[in-house]
């Protein structure tokens, strides 16, 4: 049986990796906040480098390049984001920010704009994006959270994008698996995060290895 599922899994990689040359890696850029810079933990510990070590080990000829930094805003992040671009080349971008935004109360439409202008930045540049819905504490009021949270499914509907609604989904509703903010997830919740991901990203992939 165990014969079985690695030779399904050897000719399902040969599928989706045939028209990919051996020594050209595709780039996954990871461009977030401290959810994504493994804030609170050891950087091995955090999702993203889960993810590097889940491609690795199943042989996915992508390089992931974390550009998230702790408290990053969506105004920082777009300043930010040309140079990453010119940088590091991706052929897909996964964007996790706005949390920084809703927690300071910065406005929505300024959030949404800058949002907007780094998707419309990678897409030039030849990157697919997937965007990462948050949500932030219900005692910043519904009248903000509400169309907070609404602001990335209707952008992701806007711009055709895939969506991950809730990066840290299950996780908020478990406190032994928030660290004493009450905001970032602790160690143990890391591959929780991975496994909301995956599921959008894979298929992400394989459409790209496949071009």
């Amino acid at each position: 049986m165990r014969l079985t599922r690695l030779c399904i899994f050897c000719l399902s990689c040969s599928i989706y990796f045939s028209s990919w040359a051996a020594d050209e890696n595709l780039t996954l850029l990871i461009y977030g906040d401290s959810l994504s810079a493994s804030y609170g933990i050891e950087q091995e510990q955090g999702w993203v480098n889960l993810l590097k070590s889940k491609l690795l080990s199943e042989e996915w000829p992508v390089d992931v390049v974390n550009g998230s930094v702790s408290g990053e805003t969506t105004t920082g992040g777009l300043a930010r984001l040309p140079a990453m671009l010119d940088s590091y080349q991706p052929e897909l971008l996964i964007l996790e920010l706005g949390g920084n935004d809703g927690l300071r109360g910065l406005p929505l439409d300024l959030m949404r704009e800058n949002l907007a202008s780094m998707i419309d930045l990678a897409k030039a540049n030849g990157a697919e994006v997937i965007l990462t819905g948050i949500q932030i504490p219900p005692n910043y009021g519904p009248r903000y959270t509400v169309p907070f949270f609404e602001t990335y499914s209707a952008l992701a509907e806007e711009k055709s994008l895939s969506l991950v609604p809730f990066l840290i989904d299950g996780i908020p509703q478990q406190p032994e698996l928030m660290q004493n903010d009450g905001i970032h997830p602790r160690a143990q919740a890391q591959s929780m995060i991975l496994d909301n991901v995956w599921p959008i990203l894979k298929p992400q992939l394989e459409s790209l290895l496949t071009k």
